[in-house]
């Protein structure tokens, strides 16, 4: 499984209300969480907000948050880890490689964060991109973990680095989902900026900072409740039993899967998604059928709608050999030659509404085209039992077996020298097999054989 990192880009300060989003359903339990807070130490911090200096306000903020985190902790897996860039050189040397993991990722960290941001001064320039690049890299491996970057800074890049192109290479690639970006007090321009990176928070106060800030925590906190309605043909969310696949909807990568299922009142039961992607959402369905873009909601059950009116496709063969389930059946859709999906004859299968081209591998084959699938009903298709030949040579010879419809032969098998035994499971039909022993050598020495094959006939023939 590929890492996942959540980005999340504060321009200054933190409050977080962790009583989210009151739920109706019981949460599945959460993976770990990683929070890897970078912060900005350039020396922009040294300019007045608030009343007060950033840096000095941003340091109170996030001891907040600091806070709140370490009474998160007492309930669910969690661990903190803390970035700090434009710290350790001077401003004027344009350090773009100032940027440092202070404190790694482990237990019971909040307290030696606490006393590393003590002795932070604001000096330096500002690398974001770089501090972006190099976070990658500070979370150990994990398979199933949620790994989030909370970056504090109050301005733009000043080194050669683009943010963005950062931020939009580690989404190509399924390391970040898209970011949080909050700005406060941020002129319009440079605002504009920092949105392509991701999702934009603009904070003008304080309180609109603080606002959010509860926001972004409850969702990067919590799974919001979701209910995928499968619809019939009337609009009815009675479709059920079939995988559904949510993808991250700029990476491609999968998130998360499930079985659609109906609960106990007939009603599509509940899931849970992380609020912080926009997926792509793939019903296994035969066809499959798509929905793309979906942003769920904070703080409600949010629904999701899908049509996918399915009936079913019976291809029955005559008799009882257990031969028969052996038939598989080709479907493709009326009008396109790409091979739809191969299913096993005497087996009901589910398949959207619609026309369908069969091609059945009997021999010779059996095609039926425009099958029309309606909803809830099923669709049979007989095929006449085939019967069982078996030819065997008495010399070594070439022939062919061949089907015979009309005034058309259709080659079904070639037969060789090296093999005198064979047995066929043939449609009922007309059929020649057409030989010349190996020993002769003219074509006047060529022999025919005309027979005719039934249903559940077995023959056999000494040539």
């Amino acid at each position: 499984m590929k890492k996942i990192v959540i980005s999340i880009l504060l321009v200054l300060g933190f409050f977080i209300n962790l009583n989210a989003q009151i739920k109706n359903y019981p949460e599945p339990e959460k993976p770990l969480t990683r929070i890897l807070i970078i912060f900005d130490a350039s020396t922009s911090m040294m300019q007045q907000w608030e009343g007060g200096l950033k840096i000095v306000k941003a340091k109170e903020l996030l001891n907040e948050l600091l806070d709140s985190l370490a009474s998160v902790q007492k309930t669910q897996d969690l661990e903190v880890a803390f970035r700090v860039y434009g710290h350790q050189s001077p401003d004027h040397l344009m350090d773009c490689f100032d940027s440092k993991l202070e404190v790694s990722f482990g237990a019971n960290t909040i307290g030696m964060i606490k006393d590393r941001l003590k002795t932070i001064q604001a000096t330096g320039t500002t690398p974001i991109a770089y501090s972006l690049g190099k976070a990658e890299y500070d979370f150990p491996e994990c398979s199933d973990c949620r790994n989030i970057i909370i970056l504090i800074t109050d301005g733009l890049e000043m080194c050669d680095g683009v943010p963005c192109e950062v931020s939009v290479a580690l989404q190509k690639k399924g390391v970040v989902l898209k970011p949080y970006i909050i700005g406060i007090d941020i002129d319009i321009r440079v605002s504009n900026l920092l949105s392509c990176i991701g999702n934009y928070f603009d904070a003008s106060s304080e309180k609109e900072f603080k606002r959010a800030i509860n926001t972004i925590v409850g969702q990067v906190t919590n799974l919001t409740s979701v209910q995928v309605n499968l619809l019939d043909t009337h609009g009815r969310p009675t479709e059920t039993n079939v995988a559904m696949s949510f993808h991250d909807n700029f990476s491609g990568d999968i998130r998360y899967t499930y079985m659609h299922t109906l609960n106990k009142s007939g009603q599509p039961d509940t899931i849970y998604l992380d609020i912080l992607s926009i997926y792509d959402l793939k019903v296994h369905t035969i066809p499959p059928v798509y929905l793309d873009s979906i942003k769920l909601e904070e703080g409600i059950h949010n629904i999701i709608s899908v049509p996918a009116p399915q009936g079913y496709l019976f291809v029955d063969i005559d008799g009882v050999a257990p031969e028969n389930s052996q038939i598989k059946c080709i479907v493709r859709q009326t009008g396109l030659p790409q091979t739809m999906y191969i299913l096993d004859a005497d087996k009901k299968q589910k398949l959207i509404t619609g026309l369908y081209d069969l091609e059945i591998l009997t021999t010779p084959r059996t095609y039926v085209d425009a099958v029309l699938i309606e909803q809830s009903k099923t669709k049979k298709i007989t095929i006449p039992e085939p019967g069982d030949l078996i030819i065997n040579f008495k010399n070594p010879a070439f022939a062919s077996l061949l089907y015979e419809k009309g005034d058309v032969l259709t080659n079904l098998y070639d037969f060789t020298p090296d093999k005198t035994h064979y047995k066929f499971r043939l449609q009922p039909g007309y059929y020649r097999i057409i030989f010349r022993e190996q020993r002769h050598s003219k074509s006047t020495n060529t022999g025919e054989f005309k027979f005719r094959i039934k249903s559940g006939e077995f023959r056999v023939e000494n040539l």
